[in-house]
């Protein structure tokens, strides 16, 4: 049953509006007398009348109908992870490209050229991860706007090897668990899972069967936390990891670890990453996760240092390197450090890289880059605001931005990666 809407609630009124452009998040921006107004589903040059609810800040609203449409427009899937599938994909590249000049002029205060959006090699089933809840009904998205879960249907974004599981999957035979995830692997088509439930290994057992009949090579238990995987996680049955190739490494990836989610479009911009770095004695990747950025930089430099928070992600890190190293790759100068990158006091750097959370980086992490030995930073990002905020502070301190090219990880949304570099 939905949840009632407070009786002190406004009222949406409908409105017809001029889309101007489109700004992040995938919203069109239109104006009124009243002011701003943020629309989802519209695009510029449109003219729509849309469903706007007021309330703190700007107010925001959802199309109803597009009285005229623009030529991007096209007909896509109405879904909540897919903000941006109404426009072409070409549209999608220069939107994006868009947003993170936005964000350099607004927010930078910064006049810099961009280049193109690289695309990703694929634009749909491209995502090797998804996360479902587990309902009567089936399993539904996590991530929705309203009251109500969205059962999967075809979900057009992830890869197709987890659809395949999900199509088998009875979700009666999945209680007690809440929800499920699965990672899946496109170097070998293989999908582990993980069930998040309360409860001891043993009263998962008849989930775990289920989603082994389904195809999936392995099961891991988490307990339910306010950040994800936090509270720890078990193996039940199987594999608890699988290979996916990432640009020139392998690395492996499990159904709870943190990886991205478009290995192909990843891979292109560690290799561009790495080639921004140049070559020297001593790199750092910082927030380096088990290191496949790091990784790239190996060729190039005496030793490289990667730097994590997550013991999880630097565990698989050293194993991935050993098996390298093994194979007679040469990869044997990756050291993997645990630590705070707002405290990271690595000397004889020649080249700092680093990959953030949405977050950003921290002004502790800022000062350490800033008084490094560092004469180049390799900034990747996902969050043009936080990235634009951070490469304006440091151009105050005395850098210099270089090339900026926005990478293309998540098509038919409206999020991107942008890969950079700035130099003393």
């Amino acid at each position: 049953m939905s949840e009632a809407a407070p009786q002190n609630a406004p009222q949406p009124e409908v409105l017809t509006l001029n889309i101007e452009k489109l700004v992040a998040g995938g919203l069109g921006l239109a104006r009124d007398e009243g002011g701003v107004v943020l629309v989802r589903g519209a695009l510029p040059g449109e003219r729509v009348r849309a469903s706007v609810r007021s309330g703190r800040g700007v107010r925001q609203g959802v199309t109803l109908e597009v009285l005229e449409a623009s030529p991007d427009r096209v007909d896509g899937p109405r879904l909540p992870t897919a903000d941006l599938a109404h426009a072409s994909y070409a549209a999608q590249l220069r939107y994006k490209r868009d947003f993170v000049r936005e964000a350099l002029s607004r927010i930078a205060k910064l006049q810099h050229g961009v280049n193109e959006t690289v695309p990703s090699p694929s634009e749909w089933h491209y995502r090797n991860t998804a996360q479902y809840l587990v309902t009567p009904t089936g399993l539904a998205y996590r991530e929705r706007r309203g009251n109500e879960p969205l059962v999967v249907g075809e979900d057009p974004l992830v890869m197709s090897a987890i659809s395949a599981i999900v199509n088998k999957i009875d979700p009666a035979h999945l209680d007690p668990a809440s929800e499920v995830a699965f990672r899946a692997s496109a170097l070998t088509g293989e999908v582990v899972a993980a069930l998040i439930g309360a409860g001891e290994p043993r009263v998962f057992l008849r989930a775990s069967d289920h989603l082994m009949d389904a195809g999936v090579v392995g099961v891991s238990l988490a307990q339910p936390a306010g950040r994800r995987f936090s509270a720890g996680v078990r193996l039940i049955a199987g594999e608890s990891e699988i290979r996916e190739q990432f640009g020139r490494v392998q690395v492996s990836v499990s159904a709870t670890g943190f990886a991205q989610v478009n290995p192909a479009a990843a891979g292109l911009a560690y290799v561009s990453a790495a080639e921004l770095a140049g070559s020297g004695e001593h790199a750092v990747d910082l927030y380096g996760g088990a290191g496949a950025i790091g990784r790239h930089l190996a060729p190039n430099f005496r030793r490289v240092t990667v730097l994590d928070a997550s013991p999880e992600a630097l565990a698989r890190g050293r194993q991935d390197v050993a098996e390298s190293v093994a194979a007679g790759r040469a990869e044997g100068n990756v050291t993997y450090v645990g630590g705070d990158a707002a405290r990271f006091s690595e000397l004889g750097t020649d080249v700092i890289v680093v990959d953030p959370p949405r977050a950003g980086l921290e002004e502790g992490a800022r000062i350490h880059i800033d008084s490094s030995t560092a004469d180049r930073l390799v900034y990747i990002s996902c969050d043009p605001a936080t990235w634009a905020r951070d490469v304006g502070d440091l151009v105050r301190r005395g850098w210099k931005l270089g090339e900026v090219t926005p990478h293309d990880f998540y098509p038919q949304t409206s999020h991107i990666e942008i890969v950079s570099v700035l130099n003393r």
